[in-house]
């Protein structure tokens, strides 16, 4: 296939150009031949009779002025139509060439993407603008362990605005896979606006990461802070001790299910715990033979596993705050069921439902209270499950909820939205952007306090449904590691080593894509 754009002139515009060029060479040898005949001519022929000076010199100066101007006339005319044959042959290939719809020359313009690559584009920025959000606001939580609110302001704004533009840019990319705009090119310039408010979020991050270095000083001394990461560990040591037999009275008491969400939870902040441990040695080790650049670094890696083993502990009390919080409203919630149920079959919503679809859902929600009453006097159950699919049942009725009914719709909402933040928080770097988008979505809504529950529910699920996908779909190539690597597996997958260099590392830091990865091996 020949094509579309050729470097340099087409063959034809060169034919035609060696023509022209031709044309006028014949033209200038044609005008200098007929100047250089009279003086061939003039030089020959037969010899001239002797004659007196005075007479020949009187016969032969007319005959010169007649050669003068009538011989020179003819090559001076072909001469000068050679050039107006030339100056028209240009004259017309530069008209050709203003008029020409097809370019001589490749552009230099980069290639416009195609919408999947674009969309791919949009999604890794989603995916970095998000995890430099999380991996500033880690840092930044030990900062204020160290600093006056005044010294931490800027920091605190900058993080604040780049959540603020991450937001935004969620909430475009969530349009634009509900269909909105419609329009091709809005379209597109819609994906353009997701990959701006990333960059514009890393940026702002960007900017404040020099400074934040320098209020910390960790290159010399990482003394104080490093007091606090060990204050830190050995809290969520103990912490994690009781967090193991947490978990095993919530399933002994809820059943199974209702321990779900942190299954694995405990063994993973162990694992943390154990990579924190590690760093932490290794910081005062390199502090104590002076080497500030490798203190830094092994203490910035030290506080993200301490961090992560936070997430991983809190999870387990959350939750177990939450169901006992649960158990205690449910039989509130049953009664407050109850009476919205009542005012539904006196009319209340008919308005919006028709008889027959009111009565199909009355009879749903019925159902849905012998199943939950049941439950109660049938053993260990799930408070939090039967409280959703009690505010569920309501929800469907179209009528006003009571307050209990809202109490127990925000809590549920609540426990969502938390078992999704954390799963992905401790296995960011396996989760992609749909999940993300999810429970961006689900954040959004229980913040706008939406009306109802499974605004806000239904989200959080899909986004803990699909960052569990993605970490069962995750290879990671220091999974097994042991004996110095203890410990590595974990903090790759929690997004707190980058995986760019042999030991894994650099560790994150507060920052956009440009200095998140700075502290690397020398």
């Amino acid at each position: 296939m020949t094509p579309f754009l050729i470097r340099g002139r087409p063959r034809r515009a060169t034919a035609h150009i060696r023509v022209r060029v031709v044309h006028s060479v014949l033209g200038a040898l044609a005008g200098t031949g007929w100047l250089v005949l009279p003086l061939m001519t003039g030089g020959g022929g037969d010899p001239v009779p002797a004659a007196p000076e005075r007479t020949v010199a009187g016969a032969v100066a007319p005959r010169q002025d007649e050669m003068s101007g009538a011989d020179l006339v003819l090559p001076l005319v072909a001469v000068g139509a050679a050039g107006v044959l030339a100056g028209y042959s240009y004259l017309r290939r530069t008209r050709r060439a203003r008029t020409r719809t097809t370019p001589g020359v490749v552009s230099a313009a980069p290639p416009v993407p195609t919408v999947h690559e674009a969309e791919r584009q949009a999604r890794a920025a989603l995916v970095l603008a998000d995890d430099c959000v999380r991996g500033s606001e880690e840092e930044l939580a030990f900062v204020r362990a160290l600093f006056p609110a005044e010294a931490v302001e800027p920091f605190a704004h900058a993080l604040r605005a780049a959540e603020t533009e991450l937001a935004a840019a969620f909430a475009i990319w969530r349009r634009y896979e509900e269909g909105v705009p419609g329009d091709a090119a809005a379209r597109r310039q819609a994906l353009v606006g997701v990959v701006g408010r990333c960059a514009e979020a890393g940026r702002l991050l960007d900017a404040r990461a020099a400074e934040l270095d320098r209020l910390r000083g960790l290159e010399q001394g990482v003394g104080e802070a490093l007091e606090v990461a060990e204050a830190r560990f050995r809290e969520l040591t103990a912490r994690t001790a009781a967090a193991q037999t947490t978990a095993a009275r919530l399933q002994e008491r809820y059943g199974a299910s209702a321990g779900a969400p942190v299954t694995g939870y405990v063994e993973q902040a162990k694992d943390r715990l154990v990579f924190a441990t590690g760093r932490l040695n290794e910081a005062r080790q390199a502090a104590d033979a002076g080497d500030g650049a490798r203190a830094a670094r092994q203490l910035r890696a030290a506080e993200g596993g301490v961090t992560q083993a936070g997430v991983l502990v809190g999870g387990v009390e959350g939750l177990a705050a939450r169901l006992r919080e649960a158990a205690g409203l449910v039989p509130a919630a049953l009664t407050g069921a109850e009476a919205d149920i009542a005012e539904a079959r006196k009319g209340g919503g008919a308005g919006r439902l028709a008889d027959g679809e009111r009565h199909a859902r009355l009879a749903h929600a019925d159902a849905v209270l012998s199943a939950v009453r049941a439950e109660l006097t049938g053993g260990a159950y799930d408070p939090l499950d039967a409280l959703r699919r009690v505010t569920r049942a309501v929800e469907r009725l179209e009528v006003g909820r009571s307050g209990v009914m809202d109490a127990a719709a925000g809590l549920v909402a609540r426990a969502a939205v938390g078992a999704a933040g954390d799963y992905v928080a401790v296995h960011r770097a396996a989760v992609g952007a749909p999940a993300r988008a999810r429970l961006a979505e689900a954040v959004r809504a229980l913040g706008a306090g939406a009306a109802r529950g499974a605004e806000v529910e239904e989200p959080a699920r899909q986004a803990r449904e699909l960052a569990e996908r993605d970490v069962r779909t995750h290879g990671n190539p220091y999974a097994g590691a042991d004996g110095h690597a203890a410990g590595v597996a974990g903090a790759v997958l929690g997004g707190i080593l980058l995986a760019e260099e042999p030991d894994a590392g650099p560790p994150v830091s507060f920052g956009g894509p440009e200095t998140r990865g700075r502290r690397r091996l020398p």
